[in-house]
């Protein structure tokens, strides 16, 4: 978890109606924070600490996207990976900045970010959210994270967000390279993808072994693999390795979401993505391949959130917006909102997430927990629309401290 070094605020939040990341049962109570740390009930706040009144109100803890690429430009993978990071690391900053506003007090970006970025966020230099980071993803050749068009010589081998690397030894230096960077989940292409040029969606990608060694070296550091992967047959793949984090997995089925739920692995779904990529994607420059790729993943992604539902995976919540998509993340809620219900998609930006990133210190509001919170002008347990109504956003606290809105 990104601990900010000259934050660490203190505030009062009074009369607010708290959803604790977990329980259903809501309760009216105040909520008292001391040095960016969330105090014991009945805790009494120093005299000279701003004090908010939240009456009317819903309080939850900070919501957390876990799939989301600051460092992605547009839907032109070349253009994201050759463009000179001094630029990239501007676009990330505002990025950030913009889905803090929204809410997000965390993120996790699975494919780019760097230790660098996340100093800078660490110190202060610019106000962001929490950050987790996976570094470049790793691809085979010829896979998801491949720019290459068949009728192209380019030479590509890795970009800040994408890195191809092949066969077990080399993986296995490619996930000690992360780890020392700071990486806290090493990412896996593990199928086919939308806007990759030269990839079925279906098939599995990298081998069994060239997966296993990533886990391994992963798990020997306390941290996990997240995969994107969309059919049985590539999901499968991946948790047979011992991947944790299934990232779309838009065309699983029943069978693969009880081996999800048996195996305690986390489904990271991304509607947002690609409602955004049917409407929108023609006109930023989304070819007819992926155009074509898309159609095939969007509607069957909602039914695989009741799927695995119904079979006890735990199920995130991620936006996957890349370039000017994404100012579409709150659009995200909406659609999950449409087939899990307010509770469970509340528990998916809070709890599960946290759960997820592995740092219960966030996605609750409990004694000793992060003071990442927002504070809704309303209920949205009665008027779920405040949870993505773009003209009705809720106050930010983030470690403590309110987030201007502008």
């Amino acid at each position: 978890m990104t601990a900010f070094l000259r934050r660490g605020g203190s505030l009062r939040i009074r009369n607010g109606l708290i959803f604790d990341g977990v329980s259903e049962a809501l309760h009216e109570r105040d909520l008292v924070i001391i040095d960016g740390i969330i105090q014991p009930d009945g805790a009494e706040a120093p005299a000279d600490v701003p004090d908010w009144d939240a009456r009317g109100g819903l309080v939850t803890p900070g919501f957390i996207d876990a799939h989301l690429h600051a460092y992605a430009l547009s839907l032109d993978l070349i253009r994201n990976e050759t463009t000179q990071l001094s630029y990239i690391a501007h676009v990330a900053r505002r990025r950030l900045g913009s889905a803090l506003r929204r809410g997000f007090t965390t993120v996790r970006d699975v494919a780019g970010g760097d230790a660098g970025l996340h100093r800078a966020i660490a110190e202060g230099l610019f106000t962001a959210p929490r950050y987790f980071y996976s570094g470049p993803a790793l691809s085979q050749s010829g896979g998801h994270g491949d720019p290459v068009r068949a009728d192209e010589t380019l030479c590509f081998h890795s970009g800040p967000g994408l890195e191809i690397v092949d066969g077990v030894d080399a993986l296995r230096v490619a996930a000690r390279e992360r780890l020392r960077g700071g990486a806290s989940v090493i990412k896996v292409m593990a199928s086919g993808g939308v806007i990759s040029p030269t990839d079925p969606l279906r098939i599995p990608q990298y081998s069994h072994d060239e997966l296993a060694v990533v886990v391994e070296e992963a798990t020997r550091r306390g941290v996990y693999v997240a995969a994107h992967a969309y059919s049985p047959a590539a999901i499968q793949h991946a948790l047979a390795a011992g991947v944790r984090s299934i990232e779309h997995g838009n065309l699983m089925d029943a069978a693969t979401a009880q081996l999800m739920a048996d195996a305690g692995a986390y489904l990271v779904p991304t509607l947002a993505a690609y409602d955004a990529m049917s409407r929108l994607g023609e006109q930023v420059g989304l070819t007819s391949v992926g155009l074509a790729k898309n159609a095939e993943v969007l509607e069957h992604g909602r039914v695989v959130i009741a799927l695995a539902a119904e079979r006890g995976v735990r199920v995130g919540f991620g936006s996957d917006l890349m370039g000017e998509l994404e100012t579409e993340q709150l659009a995200g809620l909406r659609l999950q909102h449409d087939v899990s219900g307010t509770l469970a998609l509340l528990r998916s930006l809070t709890s599960v997430n946290a759960d997820l990133v592995q740092d219960d210190r966030l996605g609750r509001i409990r004694p000793g927990a992060a003071a990442d919170v927002l504070v809704f002008d309303g209920n949205p347990f009665d008027d779920p629309t405040l949870l993505w109504r773009e003209d009705r956003r809720p106050r930010v606290v983030l470690d403590g401290v309110p987030v201007l809105a502008s």
